[in-house]
């Protein structure tokens, strides 16, 4: 069914262990959709509402590089979910299904540029059964066909997003959905106030994920662990990430579904072996065993001072939460902690490195032990 987008850190931190190495060596990491019903904007709380969001062309929400007829499509496929009560994170996965297959476009026959028969938002078929020419470019019974499909799907709310909805499309592009995960949340953000940010097991928007849950948009923190030194400071001004004081052997969860792109003991080739701690002086030992994993939207995301091997490889896929490694201090590191570094544009060198606390918190799985600190 898809057209596969065509459409389109050292020192020692208030008593705790601090990394003490800058970036690794050689790092380069016309829509049919018309008003819905009386306008109501969005709860100003920061997981959703239980309220149902109803958007019209007078409050749909400005959402950068997405249109406002697109937005509104979005909307759409919101509240229909909300309607069937179908959890958050249903709704996260039917706008990234519908990005993926319309870009938020609600199709009709493009002739030569059809795929078979499809139309619509969903690029549903009604030679395949999702309904006549007119319901499936009809935004509410598309989305209740596709989220119909969806609630069937055994496991579907703990599936990785591009997996869920492949189930229900069965398209011939079956990794394309992952790319719009950030996207998608966003927009279910926006529409909702912070939907995206409950957890994947929550029933309804309202409640936000507890700080080892993976969110509705796909997000979890590594380790829940205090802060130590923190991005970039004034004293640690080519410090890339975050420095999470966690015990030796604490397991490391990937902080979103991806797929490894890096693994390495850091300066093995410099004759490092990173299978022994580390120390504030032990140079050339970078980051130690390390792993960078991409996800939707360009993200990398980077965890080092690993107390052994990690558990994946290059290649490798994983998933929200899933398990890489454990917590150690091999490397340039004065004591057990996990660096964490998140990274934009599928930039793996410190010149896309960004301030990993402030996008964490953005994602709903904000770092710390406990409640989020700040």
């Amino acid at each position: 069914m898809s057209r596969g987008g065509a459409f389109v850190g050292g020192m020692l931190v208030a008593g705790l262990a601090a990394c003490a190495f800058g970036a690794p060596l050689a790092m380069s990491a016309g829509s049919l959709f018309g008003d819905l019903k009386a306008p109501v904007k969005p709860v100003a709380v920061s997981c959703g509402s239980t309220q149902t969001t109803k958007q019209s062309a007078a409050d749909t929400p400005k959402v950068a590089g997405w249109s406002a007829t697109q937005v509104r499509n979005a909307a759409a496929i919101v509240q229909t979910g909300q309607d069937m009560n179908v959890p958050p994170r249903g709704w996260v996965i039917a706008v990234a299904t519908a990005m993926q297959e319309s870009k938020l476009h609600n199709y009709g026959d493009l002739g030569a540029r059809n795929d078979h028969d499809s139309l619509g938002l969903f690029q549903q078929r009604p030679s395949m059964g999702w309904g006549t020419p007119a319901q499936t470019r009809d935004p509410v019974h598309a989305a209740t066909e596709f989220y119909k499909r969806l609630v069937k799907i055994g496991g579907w709310q703990s599936m990785s997003l591009t997996r869920a909805a492949q189930r229900v499309q069965r398209s011939a592009y079956p990794n394309a959905y992952a790319k719009w995960e950030d996207d998608s949340s966003r927009l279910v953000n926006a529409i909702t106030g912070g939907a995206a940010k409950t957890a994947t097991t929550a029933k309804a928007a309202g409640q936000c994920a507890q700080p080892d849950q993976v969110t509705s948009g796909g997000w979890v923190r590594p380790v829940s662990a205090p802060i130590g030194s923190r991005f970039r400071t004034a004293d640690r001004p080519s410090h890339d990430g975050v420095d999470l004081i966690a015990e030796r052997g604490t397991p490391i969860r990937a902080a979103a579904a991806g797929t490894v792109v890096h693994m390495e003991c850091d300066r093995a080739e410099k004759g490092y072996n990173c299978n022994h701690d580390g120390s504030s002086g032990d140079w050339p030992g970078g980051c130690g065993w390390y792993v960078d994993i991409r996800h939707a939207s360009g993200i990398i995301t980077r965890y080092c001072h690993m107390l052994r091997k990690p558990l994946v490889d290059e290649g490798d896929k994983v998933t929200a939460g899933q398990q890489i490694g454990v917590v150690g201090t091999s490397g340039h590191s004065s004591g057990p902690h996990l660096h964490f570094e998140v990274h934009t544009r599928n930039n793996r060198a410190s010149a896309g490195a960004i301030d990993p606390v402030k996008f964490m918190k953005d994602h709903g799985a904000p770092l710390g032990e406990g409640k989020e600190e700040t």
